[in-house]
């Protein structure tokens, strides 16, 4: 399997409400047969420098993309079966999908759609763009300028204070509170927290919490993988051992192990500052 070169660079700061990390990667050889894309509590933008980009849910047809943004989603995403080897990654908050695409982040839950279908024509000079600059550099201002000017347009409305402040408190506290205690905190009652959560994001509130949590436990173990599962499980709040193997094989489709021998080889090398290891 090819090494895996990453660039990352610190992000505008007009854009850090929305943007978690800007990275570019360029695989020395060909790329691996299947990368899984783990959810995480960020949106995924990624735009390729060569071939387009195959993505698939599990059981589904692979699909084709130039340039894609992938929503919040609580298992993982299959991609590979292409030879597009380098490409430009954006890790977007959900406060992102309002200010920066024009819809609400619900709408774009466990799909994958097409930059184009979003943006139009400056998606696709975008595209274009990116594969003639000369450098990292230069590739990180134009995707910056983008962003930039769609943040001057006309947001798709703002999102329910009460919502915002329950997503910022379960990424704040890794996903371990539990939603009674949010419904509390905000004044509403359980189930109309819930729906107004779903409606927003896409994600129960609950299963937010499972994808907070596991994207931290990711983020150790990625960083350190001598790291024993049992401390592990512990540090983060699950049962037991047991009971994080099985919410890794629920949510990544593999056991913690399986995962470091086959994605590790490619991430080790490569920390963003301000989120996990995710993708679309």
């Amino acid at each position: 399997m090819a090494g895996m070169g990453h660039h990352t660079r610190a992000v505008h700061p007009a854009l850090r409400p929305y943007v978690g990390d800007l990275s570019g990667y360029a695989y020395a050889g060909d790329p691996p047969v299947l990368h899984r894309g783990l959810p995480s509590g960020f949106l995924t933008l990624v735009v390729t420098l060569d071939e387009p980009l195959g993505i698939t849910w599990p059981g589904s047809p692979v699909e084709k993309y130039d340039a894609a943004v992938g929503g919040l989603h609580a298992t993982a995403v299959h991609i590979g079966q292409t030879l597009s080897r380098a490409g430009v990654q954006v890790a977007l908050t959900p406060a992102a999908a309002r200010d920066l695409l024009g819809l609400p982040a619900g709408e774009l839950a466990w799909s994958v759609v097409g930059l184009d279908e979003l943006l139009g024509r400056p998606a696709r000079v975008l595209t274009e763009q990116l594969r003639e600059a000369p450098t990292w550099e230069h590739r990180f201002d134009l995707l910056e300028r983008l962003l930039l000017d769609r943040w001057s347009d006309d947001s798709a409305g703002a999102t329910r204070p009460e919502v915002g402040w329950a997503w910022q408190r379960l990424r704040d506290s890794g996903g371990e509170i539990g939603v009674q205690r949010l419904a509390d905190e905000v004044g509403w009652s359980r189930r109309h927290l819930t729906d107004r959560f779903t409606s927003e994001f896409g994600l129960a509130p609950k299963v937010a919490a499972r994808v907070l949590r596991f994207e931290r436990a990711v983020g150790r173990l990625r960083r350190h993988p001598q790291t024993r599962l049992a401390d592990l499980a512990a540090d983060f709040g699950y049962a037991d051992q047991a009971h994080l193997t099985r919410e890794w094989q629920a949510i990544a489709g593999c056991s913690p192990r399986q995962w470091l021998a086959e994605e590790l080889p490619n991430l080790q090398d490569f920390a963003p500052a301000r989120v996990a290891e995710s993708g679309l």
